[in-house]
């Protein structure tokens, strides 16, 4: 696996011209290897916008803070990189706001939620099916529920329902019951090669055994990461931070994952007219928001050829309008 694979972003041109647009406080929520914060800050230099502008990093891997510090290192005294959960946002930027930016208002947000290439191609972390290693799946590696102790330890029915609500997996019943034979004949599922052994024996056919391998593996890494929780959580605080028309992207990779982003996004730009049949003239309150992509932003051809994890990346932006205060 090379560095420049970790680093790589998906939609960097998408991702500029929609958020950097204005001087201010630009929050990269998934930091990964600092592609998409390189980018910002580059755009930010190039527009004239970097002296009265600062980048706050957020990751919950460690490995992530120590090798984005290395590489943006020309911009330290423009960027604070901070290890935690993005869920957390409204702490952690006014924590480094409060400590040197005097009241600087939020211009633009951005939230990847791939999993980046790195961790999936680390065998120790235990993402991938692909590789055999520990059934972990944690993205901040200390404490916390592991795949492990889901797998071996939720009964029958709380793991059908994690297959089939995180993963979409329409084969979930089954699984989860051969998950539970295998525990009680043989004793625990120890890595990433014996539940894919599992998911393999229940489901036939090499296309379908990949897409179930994939979805089973997607619901324990949510569920383990609790990653639709905190999804909902940063969108309800992440744009109650920003200033007046300051832009949230968030690039999604999963239907579950969009269609939240979505919902969220389009109830929050809707006027509100009060119960229904009461016809009034004028709502009761105007939105403070405005979707700006009718449609998500997909990835070029050419950058799908390039980066194939990129295929399934969709990026919808929420902007607050001029007149919210901020």
């Amino acid at each position: 696996m090379s560095k420049e694979a970790y680093h790589r972003p998906v939609m960097v041109r998408e991702v500029v011209a929609q958020l950097v647009r204005r001087e201010g406080i630009y929050v990269d929520g998934t930091l990964g290897g600092g592609g998409h914060s390189l980018a910002i800050l580059q755009a930010l230099q190039d527009k004239g916008f970097e002296k009265h502008s600062f980048l706050i990093g957020i990751d919950q891997d460690s490995f992530a803070i120590e090798e984005t510090e290395k590489k943006l290192m020309s911009f330290r005294e423009k960027t604070a990189f901070v290890q935690g959960n993005f869920r957390d946002v409204v702490s952690i930027v006014n924590g480094v706001r409060a400590r040197q930016l005097d009241g600087m208002r939020v211009a633009g947000m951005l939230f990847d939620l791939g999993v980046s290439s790195f961790q999936i191609d680390t065998p120790e972390r235990g993402f991938s099916y692909l590789r055999r290693g520990p059934l972990d799946m944690r993205m901040r590696p200390q404490g916390g529920l592991s795949a492990s102790d889901i797998v071996n330890g939720f009964d029958e029915r709380n793991l059908a329902d994690i297959f089939f609500r995180f993963g979409e997996e329409q084969k979930s019943r089954r699984i989860a019951r051969a998950i539970c034979s295998w525990r009680k004949e043989r004793g625990e599922i120890t890595d990433t090669e014996e539940l894919a052994a599992v998911v393999r024996n229940v489901v036939r056919g090499s296309d379908q055994q990949v897409k179930s391998l994939a979805r089973v593996f997607q619901a324990l890494r949510i569920a383990v990461n609790d990653e639709l929780g905190a999804l909902e959580d940063v969108l309800r605080d992440g744009v109650g931070m920003l200033g007046p028309q300051g832009r949230m992207g968030v690039i999604s990779y999963h239907s579950l994952e969009d269609r939240m982003v979505k919902r969220f996004f389009r109830k929050i730009a809707a006027d509100d007219w009060g119960p229904k049949g009461v016809g009034l003239k004028e709502p009761l309150r105007r939105a403070e928001f405005r979707v700006v992509t009718g449609r998500p932003e997909v990835a070029s051809d050419d950058e799908v050829r390039e980066n194939p994890r990129a295929r399934s990346a969709k990026l919808r932006v929420v902007e607050k309008k001029e007149q919210s205060g901020g």
